[in-house]
């Protein structure tokens, strides 16, 4: 009978062993959440809001933001040009008119 619970109890400890390693990982993975998300670059970027009229939506890429018309828009959800990125894209110095593809230089 002794004989019995002893194996069994050895049975047991690889599975205690591994819930033990998997609460801790966890924990760790949630600590290191916490720092990621209280870094002042996260905050920052959590503060940014977007004006309602420089988000344009394109179909079949997404939402936009900044003047798409720009040769310079980075065409993209999160950033509006390499130049500019936290705008704004009225009065920008920077503008140029992107070139359409079928269009001809004139000389």
């Amino acid at each position: 009978m002794l004989k019995t619970l002893l194996v069994i109890a050895v049975g047991f400890l690889p599975s205690l062993f591994s819930l033990w390693i998997i609460r801790k990982t966890q924990r760790s993975r949630l600590r290191m959440r916490q720092a990621a998300t209280n870094s002042p670059v996260v905050q920052e970027r959590q503060n940014v809001r977007l004006v309602a009229g420089d988000r344009y939506y394109l179909e079949g890429v997404g939402y936009l933001i900044g003047d798409i018309s720009c040769k310079f828009n980075a065409r993209s959800g999160y950033i509006r040009c390499a130049i500019n990125p936290d705008g704004p894209c009225n009065g920008c110095r920077h503008y140029e008119p992107k070139e359409l593809a079928g269009s001809e230089k004139k000389t």
